[in-house]
């Protein structure tokens, strides 16, 4: 049985995914977790003030208490102040959407972005969430950075990120994975095409700091349309020059120097 703790932080995480807002019931059973005890968690985070309940439908919502304490969490780290220039910098050279994921022991969540495109299709996801590994270029990024044994623990852990819920050309089978991860150590970066979203190509590549390894990824992704594999050719310069600044500058952030996997 899942502790009080666990069930807390699951609720949570369910509820991000949710905005609109879920109600008692649905929350339980997904979750399950029996009625009265997900009753009682969500008494408890509503005095903490991290849930609350609407007035339109008693639904269960979360409040921005997450949201300051992870902003607050990046603005004293630092990151904002040395990514932005440089995820700026590649956004106007590139024309499209650019981010950074910062690794974390075994999962990678981008964490700060800057936009390109001013008109036309425009890809914006949300921040704070976790990159899929399995279908990502960020997350090809980072694998490729490792041992094909440490990547396929990663992915077995986290799971590959079917079609029907992420692009067409989803990866299926660890086999396919690690072809794809041969030919972005081959390159020095990851392309992904129709992978992660129909429509959506991205490329990235590790940032790596001496004596760390890959501490994090920056990418580039737009639509197909427009995001073509000769564009992002033409873009590797642009990559790779943001990666080595990031990497150089990444020794003032104490959001880099944290636990994470040696390639």
């Amino acid at each position: 049985m899942a502790g009080v703790l666990e069930r807390s932080l699951a609720i949570l995480e369910k509820l991000a995914d949710h905005v609109e807002g879920l109600p008692l019931a649905t929350i339980a059973d997904e979750l399950d977790i029996p009625r009265s005890a997900a009753h009682r968690l969500l008494l408890e985070l509503s005095e903490t003030g991290y849930v609350r309940q609407s007035r339109e439908r008693g639904d269960y919502v979360l409040t921005t208490k997450l949201v300051s304490l992870g902003l607050n969490y990046l603005k004293h780290s630092g990151v904002l102040d040395i990514a932005q220039p440089i995820l700026d910098r590649l956004a106007a050279s590139s024309g499209e959407l650019v981010r950074l994921g910062v690794v974390d022991v075994d999962h990678l969540t981008w964490v700060a972005k800057a936009q390109g495109a001013r008109s036309g299709l425009l890809y914006d996801p949300d921040m704070g969430i976790d990159a899929r590994l399995s279908c990502s270029a960020s997350g090809h990024a980072w694998l490729a950075s490792l041992s094909d044994d440490e990547a396929l623990q990663l992915v077995s852990k986290q799971g590959l990120g079917k079609p029907e819920d992420y692009g067409p050309n989803a990866i299926t089978t660890p086999t396919a994975l690690l072809k794809a991860l041969k030919q972005a150590r081959k390159l020095g970066y990851a392309v992904t095409i129709e992978t992660y979203a129909a429509g959506l190509s991205a490329m990235g590549t590790a940032v790596v700091a001496k004596g760390k390894g890959a501490v994090g990824v920056i990418t580039i992704s737009g639509p197909s349309v427009r995001l073509t594999e000769q564009k992002m050719q033409s873009l590797v310069p642009d990559l790779m020059q943001a990666a080595s600044d990031m990497a150089t500058a990444s020794v003032a952030s104490a959001l880099f120097d944290r636990p994470y996997a040696e390639s």
